[in-house]
């Protein structure tokens, strides 16, 4: 974290407890970012607050600590039962709420408070018996919260305090339902703290801020001020055919050494991923069709430097902490502007630089004007050169195999595609492609007539 993206507040400042203390001087951090030293003061009074803010600016830790203090501050009833947590945390996205439960344990290490994790793809039956035996603080997805709530496995009537991180995001997702069925089966807002964060504060939102909590105040802390100034921003006005070109063409010119591609279809990531694949570029697919645990090692392998390029739908534009991204691309233009802010927000990150590289291609240059007016600059344009243009082999694409993809659309009779290559799918980056026969089909029965 820079110095240029601090403010002079310290955390010490805060009259925080001291348990919590502990768990920031463990973090390393001493001086708070703009939305933790505008929010926290409100929040530790124990008054709501709906804060707009973009990923990668402390709000996680702002919310947390407010959240962690409040519970310390105020016991919990001595008629709750164990299967009452005492404070609700959702978020819209999977690895939003993987992250912010990884936030949590480090800055409420020394609390004692017990915490609970559950999203959806992955491990029911332990999340479920996770809620059975009790939490005090429970963060996750709203369809898994949903499920269990619906069954009975733990209620929120000993609700003391409710997050509600990327709400912008709940909407897109339509996931607003949700969020408005487990409120309701919370305390009333005068007895319980609110805390909402936004990228935007919209009409939407804020009228579900309103609804919801108890007269928050409102803290914007500008995107100009946090994202696009620590950006190199640049954009190439490129032909359709030319794309694939000048990606492979500025990768292998830069250290891109732990570079995202977002674009706009799944369908498209896959043509992408095949081409880097077929030119030497380890990549692999993040989309919302690929497994929970799959998702998690990717991840965890591009973290860790063992892949170079993740090629990403919108499904990870919001929710990834993933630190020290170097570059990234917007192969195709976001067709919503807001979009475009939270793409390039996965780098220059905690105050750090990074690249950004769009494509403005004859399909998608016209978002540009919405997306330069929402920015409220415009974005440099470089010409697009014949150095820059790799020279690609049409052949070299891998295409993938997708035999589960078939199996859940019941084509199973249908083989999948071939690969060029025997040992690589875009979502693993390696794995085995076996061609199936086509199963013959089956005659139809005679029609029978009745008697």
């Amino acid at each position: 974290m820079t110095d240029k993206h601090l403010t002079d507040i310290r955390f010490d400042s805060l009259a925080l407890c001291k348990e919590l203390a502990q768990g920031i001087e463990d973090t390393g951090f001493s001086l708070c970012t703009p939305i933790q030293a505008e929010t926290l003061p409100i929040a530790l009074k124990g008054l709501d607050v709906a804060g707009q803010a973009q990923t990668g600016t402390g709000k996680t830790a702002a919310f947390l600590l407010a959240t962690y203090q409040h519970l310390l501050s105020n016991p919990a009833k001595s008629d709750r039962k164990p299967n009452q947590p005492r404070a609700l945390i959702v978020a819209p996205t999977r690895e939003l709420a993987v992250q912010i439960h990884k936030d949590a344990e480090v800055l409420g290490k020394h609390t004692g408070l017990k915490l609970g994790l559950v999203f959806g793809g992955t491990g029911y039956e332990q999340q479920r018996q996770q809620l059975e035996d009790g939490v005090d603080i429970l963060i996750g997805t709203p369809g898994r919260l949903i499920d269990y709530l619906k069954q009975h496995i733990y209620n929120l009537k000993a609700i003391q305090v409710v997050v509600m991180d990327e709400a912008d995001r709940m909407f897109d997702l339509g996931f607003i339902k949700d969020i408005r069925f487990m409120l309701r089966r919370c305390p009333p807002p005068q007895e319980r703290l609110g805390l909402l964060f936004s990228a935007t504060l919209s009409f939407r939102v804020l009228e579900l801020a309103y609804e919801h909590m108890n007269n928050p105040a409102t803290i914007k802390i500008e995107t100009d001020k946090v994202t696009a100034d620590k950006v190199k921003q640049v954009c190439y006005m490129t032909a359709n055919d030319e794309k694939i070109s000048l990606l492979l063409g500025l990768l292998k010119r830069m250290d891109a050494h732990r570079t995202i591609v977002f674009v706009n279809t799944k369908r498209g990531a896959d043509l992408v991923w095949g081409y880097l694949e077929g030119n030497g570029i380890g990549a692999a697919v993040i989309s919302g069709d690929v497994p929970q645990k799959k998702r998690m090692r990717l991840l965890s392998d591009f973290q860790e430097g063992k892949l170079p390029v993740l090629v990403a739908t919108d499904v990870a534009a919001r929710g990834l902490h993933i630190p020290a991204v170097s570059h990234v691309f917007n192969f195709d233009l976001p067709d919503d502007a807001e979009d475009y802010v939270h793409r390039i927000g996965r780098t220059a990150r905690a105050g750090a630089s990074g690249d950004a590289i769009s494509f403005a291609c004859e399909t998608h240059a016209f978002a540009l004007p919405d997306i330069e007016a929402y920015i409220g600059h415009r974005i440099p344009m470089e010409p697009v050169t014949t150095e820059l243009l790799a020279t690609v082999d049409p052949k070299s694409r891998i295409i993938p195999d997708r035999p589960e993809r078939d199996k859940r659309r019941g084509s199973s009779s249908r083989p999948p595609h071939k690969s060029k290559a025997t040992n690589t799918t875009p979502s693993e980056g390696s794995g085995d492609v076996a061609n199936k026969k086509r199963r013959r089909r089956r005659k139809p029965k005679p029609a029978t007539t009745p008697e």
